[in-house]
């Protein structure tokens, strides 16, 4: 059964810890590789990366030395780092490597040595491959019940979710608007066409990171077309039409300034349940409200959540909920006291999610 990487940073430390190596398998471009360093920066370990698809059995093993009438193997640079300091010694396309090295990393998986010379004690190994449940999908061996015997395996399904979090902060506001509401252009979930390009994780990083270079989405309207050709090479045809028209749209959209700054609430009068939804995740992960919201910002998103939808109300006060955890979560507290312009108290719409009320 897949796992999301917020599942996966939950266990991988228990099984570090025993010093055993862990195996992650996953479409291209979802991360995988981001969160074996993710993983190596929180245990305050370097990581060691090695494309076992780009070595030949001397990259792994090293070269033959003559001492005296006998012979020994002299290992590689990486592998003597390897013992002498605790790192993570990262192998990526596992199964896309010759039989041969992948023999060689069997007994590395096994004993933590090679030829005789051992890894550091505190030293670990993960790995990264396509393989698994999408494997059919790939140009990949089939790893044989012995060596997958030898790795604690995981096959990852990460969530949008998963995604919007990390990307929180790296990418442009625009960008993660779009993917938010948006979803299903994130990446292709299904048989891939032959030769067809499509989005994903890892591209819309790429793609995103153009777009900042050449300040494209402060001038969105001029820069259109620009957007859609580059979206086109990045993501696909599907996912380029509609980012551009997302664009060329943005401005008839509720924004989070609309609601925080302007009050102007009685724009999302028809929105539908989801619209809500949407509107509400983009106040989250603008940011606002991970700072002590002013008065008028305060008022102003009280008179939004009072006429919400009780499922969309609560996720917005989850949400707030979770910021300004030091200090003290100002913003909650004030929610909580709030009355909306029209008298109606915030603290009894609060009260009415555990009683199970649908009173709006």
């Amino acid at each position: 059964m897949a796992i999301n990487f917020s599942q996966f940073n939950n266990v991988v430390d228990y099984i570090l810890d025993i010093g055993k190596p862990v195996m992650i398998r996953g479409r291209h471009g979802i991360g995988k590789s981001e969160v074996v360093y993710q993983t190596a920066n929180r245990r305050n370990r370097k990581v060691i990366e090695r494309r076992l698809s780009q070595m030949t059995e001397g990259d792994l093993i090293g070269l033959p030395v003559v001492n005296g009438d006998s012979t020994s193997w002299n290992p590689p640079d990486w592998f003597k780092q390897a013992q002498s300091e605790p790192v993570v010694l990262f192998f990526d396309e596992v199964d896309r490597a010759t039989l041969e090295v992948r023999q060689g990393v069997f007994q590395l998986t096994d004993s933590h040595a090679m030829n005789g010379h051992k890894l550091h004690p505190d030293t670990v190994i993960m790995a990264a491959c396509n393989g698994g449940t999408h494997g059919a999908q790939y140009q990949v061996s089939s790893l044989d019940p012995a060596e997958l015997d030898r790795w604690t395996v995981y096959d990852i399904e990460p969530t949008v979710e998963d995604w919007i979090n990390y990307a929180n902060g790296k990418v442009h506001p625009i960008t993660l608007e779009f993917i938010n509401g948006n979803r299903g252009h994130l990446e292709f979930i299904g048989e891939f066409e032959p030769n067809k390009k499509y989005p994903s994780r890892r591209s819309w990083f790429r793609f995103d990171s153009a777009l900042k270079k050449g300040n494209l989405l402060e001038n969105r309207k001029a820069n259109l077309s620009t957007i859609y050709h580059l979206a086109d090479g990045f993501l696909g045809f599907e996912a380029a039409v509609a980012f551009r028209d997302f664009c060329d749209k943005y401005e008839d959209q509720v924004s989070v300034e609309d609601i925080l700054d302007k009050g102007l609430h009685t724009r999302t009068k028809k929105f539908n349940l989801a619209a809500h939804s949407e509107m509400v995740d983009k106040i989250l992960i603008s940011g606002r409200c991970d700072k002590k919201l002013n008065k008028t910002e305060m008022q102003n998103l009280v008179d939004y959540f009072i006429d919400l939808p009780s499922e969309v109300a609560l996720k917005l006060f989850d949400g707030l909920s979770k910021r300004l955890s030091s200090p003290a979560p100002y913003n909650t507290l004030a929610f909580h006291k709030a009355f909306a312009s029209d008298g109606r108290s915030c603290n009894e719409k609060i009260a009415a999610f555990w009683t199970g009320e649908r009173k709006q």
